[in-house]
């Protein structure tokens, strides 16, 4: 076993090596360091995930599976029968009691004490169901023989059905046919029993062989494992090299790195107010586009309205005078021309632009405000802030500097890592052990040509075994062919033919065969069922179960002193909660040698940590980060007096409400068309003369103001659009300059507030990034530790050779071995209890066919010839020259 100590102290190494790299190399902050703020802490970043690729797996060639096929019918049947024989569970506390009583060996004079009583008491009846059919087994090998001498003896004295005398019975026919079919039933039955005791025997016989091909494929998972080893450290050891390379990597571009940490978590303050300053300047430039859509949209709007305005002052003024006219006093037109004067004042505009105060005041304050570039500050602000991981650059260039130090030191690291696993001739015993393989597999081989010899000789005996079953049966089918050929109803006892004749001594032949052989093969059955069914329910079954790991794990159970034999045995420390039924289950899926054997609670690490990984000087280097950016300024004063001189450039005064209303005014007080039509209803009320003339001649002329200056204001495009442009750019400034100045105090709050958090909290913001940044650096190392540990624990060493080996075993011991000798008993066992009714019915219809000596004949005892009065004697049977 020297080699597998040398395998796992070196698995050992690598768990304390691996775990250092990470854990070791840097302190990380505690918690209740006085200089972070609890509420402005925030988990770290993930770390990057390092691709280590794959630990190179090695390949077993052993399935440790086993399907009977067919057979497994028969399997199944013996299986049930046992339970049948034995269904009490597997007896554990008292094997444990049994073992842990008699360790200091087995005394006769110890089973008189009462707990040794009581334990054969218990063990006895666990094996009560073996107990009862080995005496029925034993009973049967003693009486057969005493029975077999005693019935010939019998004959022998023509008892016992040896009087070759046949009383002749009205049911002779019928009780023939019933012993026929009962004898052709069990004959059929004992031939199914050698059947199934003949493919048991070979069925050991053919897997005996093929036990080579997992003694081979086993052996060869070893060398697998002795061979792969080697490779799957070194692999691990190379993969260091993917952290150093990283971690340098990192400290390198330490600039871009921790600076766009430092960045990403300022930019969640600076970054919005900038970007609500920057809104705000093109806010700015919307606001001059409105104010000079407003202006010439008024100017067009005025000048239309102006003209509109001369043209229904003349008219009215011309229809005033018309009004004026003498006839309008007489008493019948009067009241016409006084409701038209009444109208006279809806010849106007509606729509009157002209009184609307002008915002050329305004419009002339924002050019002024744009005249400074704020769009230009404010991107000097997001360039100043960008420029953050420059800054951090230039001042770690203390860091960059020592990167050959740096560098130094985690190749100190490895070569320390290598020359830990160089300590160890790993190799060399493992070399060892190969060579042991080899000689062990030779050895082995050695015996093959023995095992098949011996192989040979048991298939030799089983066959001569069921060679004596198939003599009896021999002599029974040929005694049933010659009986049944050769049977005459109407020949009486006397006078059967020979063939019939033949058939019955077959028959005796037959039972005297039984007699001889049926008490030596119940002995074979009784001492393989004994046996084999023992193995089967105190071994096979509580090894599938995985029962008797419990068993051999019970502490102090197999050495007095060792709570745990096999770390006792592996480790000298018994005290390791190891067990084999614990190694078993991880070799089972296929784990790790490392984790099977629960390596990490034996070695202190932390002495080989604070030895050889651990270095203070690395942690030193990075805990003289300093970092200072508290020169960055968002916005300059220019740009702060821009914002208060747009909240102060008037747009808060206008009228926008004066505005709104005569833009949404129709363009005349009244429809000019409908006053007109009105107006020639008023005209023709009066009499025809010149006055009425004169008020249509007025209503034609309204026609004409609406047609030629009307309809043109309110279809030409450029009315159209002013109107329109007029309304939209009137609500957008309405809208720009509610609580403006209240909008641009709260952008330079905030402008304020985010340089506040670069002037005075950045030193907390920068602390906190560098931890982080430290954090990631030792995160590379955990992620190392993590995928050796994972490795260690399910990819290097993997053991499932050595389930195997013990899976092959069972399957070896019980599926060929055990199961194949029980169904032998099984089907031999059913031949043998058989061979007792086989022997009474075979007596029974040897009378029927044998030659009998003397018959019954009937004579007359009264001159009458009435058969009821006819009393049979026996009569010799006439001399027969032929037989």
């Amino acid at each position: 076993m020297f080699w597998t100590r040398w395998i796992v102290l070196l698995l050992w190494w690598w768990e304390a090596a691996t775990a250092t790299a990470a854990s070791g190399q840097y302190q990380q902050p505690r918690q209740g360091d006085p200089r972070a703020d609890p509420h402005q802490q925030r988990s770290p970043p993930p770390v990057e995930p390092l691709d280590f690729g794959f630990v190179p797996a090695a390949v077993y060639d052993t399935h440790a599976y086993y399907e009977p096929g067919t057979i497994g019918i028969l399997f199944h049947m013996v299986h049930a029968f046992l339970y049948i024989v034995q269904p009490n569970s597997f007896p554990k506390d008292l094997i444990i009691k049994v073992i842990q009583q008699n360790m200091g060996g087995l005394k006769f004079e110890e089973w008189r004490k009462p707990d040794n009583v009581v334990l054969l008491l218990e063990g006895a009846y666990y094996e009560l169901g073996f107990l009862v059919c080995a005496t029925v087994g034993v009973l049967f090998v003693v009486l057969v023989p005493v029975l077999g001498m005693c019935f010939c003896v019998c004959r022998c004295c023509e008892n016992c059905g040896g009087e070759m005398h046949q009383r002749q019975r009205k049911n002779a026919d019928c009780r023939r046919g019933f012993f026929t079919t009962t004898l052709i039933a069990t004959t059929i039955t004992i031939i199914l029993g050698v059947l199934v005791a003949y493919a048991a025997n070979h069925n050991l016989s053919s897997h005996i062989k093929s036990t080579r091909r997992f003694i081979n494929t086993n052996i060869r998972d070893l060398k697998t494992f002795a061979n792969n080893t080697p490779a799957q450290i070194e692999y691990m050891t190379a993969q260091y090299t993917t952290v150093k390379n990283k971690v340098l990597s990192e400290l390198d571009n330490i600039g871009p790195l921790l600076g766009g940490r430092i960045h990403s978590q300022l930019e969640k303050e600076v970054v919005p107010s900038l970007d609500t300053a920057l809104r705000m300047a093109g806010t700015m430039r919307e606001t001059k586009e409105a104010l000079e859509s407003v202006s010439s949209s008024l100017q067009i709007l005025q000048e239309g309205t102006d003209a509109l305005k001369d043209s229904l002052s003349t008219e009215r003024a011309s229809l005033s005078n018309t009004l004026s006219d003498p006839a309008c006093t007489n008493g019948a037109v009067s009241p016409s021309c006084n409701a038209i004067r009444a109208t006279l004042f809806q010849l106007g505009v509606n729509a009157d632009f002209s009184k609307l105060a002008d915002v050329d005041f305004a419009l002339e304050n924002v050019n002024t405000v744009l005249k400074t570039d704020l769009s230009n500050i404010i991107q000097k602000g997001y360039t100043s802030f960008n420029d953050t991981p420059r800054l951090v650059k230039e001042q770690t260039k203390n860091i960059i500097g020592a990167l050959p130090r740096v560098k130094g030191m985690l190749d100190k690291i490895g070569s320390e890592i290598n020359g830990f696993a160089k300590m160890f001739p790993v190799e060399a015993s493992l070399a060892n052990f190969t060579i042991f393989l080899n000689q062990g597999q030779k050895n082995i081989e050695s015996y093959y040509a023995q095992i098949d010899q011996i192989d040979f000789y048991r298939w030799i005996g089983c066959v001569a075994v069921l060679c004596m079953v198939v003599l009896i049966l021999s002599f029974n089918i040929l005694g049933l062919l010659c009986g049944t050929c050769g049977y005459d109803k109407q020949a009486t006892p006397t006078s059967r033919g020979c063939l019939s004749n033949t058939g019955g001594n077959l028959l005796m032949a037959g039972v005297g065969f039984s007699f001889i052989f049926a008490w030596v093969l119940m002995a074979i059955v009784t001492t393989l069922f004994v046996v084999g069914g023992n193995v089967e329910k105190i071994l096979c079954e509580p090894l599938a179960s995985r029962q008797l790991f419990q068993i051999i794990d019970t502490p102090f159970l197999v050495h007095p002193a060792k709570k745990n034999f096999l770390p006792g045995m592996l480790f000298q420390n018994p005290n390791i909660d190891l067990t084999l039924g614990s190694m078993y289950r991880e070799c089972y899926d296929n784990n790790g040698l490392y984790h099977a054997l629960q390596l990490e609670t034996m070695f202190n690490i932390n002495s080989f940590l604070n030895r050889t990984v651990y270095n203070k000087d690395l942690a030193k280097v990075l805990e003289n980060v300093q970092v200072d950016i508290q020169d960055i300024t968002l916005l300059e004063q220019e740009g702060r007096d821009n914002l208060i001189n747009f909240a102060n450039a008037g747009i808060g005064i206008i009228d926008y409400e004066a505005y709104l209303a005569e833009v949404n005014k129709g363009t005349t007080l009244v429809d000019l068309l409908t006053f007109a039509t009105d107006l020639e209803a008023q005209a023709d009320q009066l009499p025809r003369g010149a006055l009425e003339n004169a008020l249509k001649g007025h209503a034609s002329s309204v026609r004409q103001i609406h047609r030629e200056v009307v309809i043109p204001m309110e279809q030409a495009m450029k009315y159209v659009r002013a109107r329109s442009t007029l309304s939209q750019s009137i609500k957008q400034l309405q809208k720009t300059s509610k609580d403006l100045p209240v909008k641009v105090t709260n952008i330079l709050s905030a402008i304020d507030a985010s340089e506040y958090l670069i002037s005075n909290n950045a030193s907390h913001v920068v602390k906190q990034e560098t931890r982080n940044y430290v954090q990631s650096l030792v995160g590379y190392f955990k992620q190392y530790t993590d995928w050796v540990h994972n490795s260690l624990t399910a990819e290097v060493a993997q053991c499932k050779p050595i389930s195997n080996i013990v899976d092959s075993m069972e399957i070896v011991a019980c599926s060929f071995i055990a199961d194949s000798v029980n169904t032998f008993w099984f089907g031999l066992g059913l031949c043998s209890i058989l061979l007792l009714p086989s022997i009474i019915i075979s007596i029974k219809l040897a009378k029927f066919y044998r030659r009998m000596d003397t018959e019954d004949v009937f004579e007359d005892s009264s001159p009458y010839s009435d058969t009821l009065f006819r009393f049979p004697r026996a009569s010799a049977p006439p001399i027969c020259a032929d037989c």
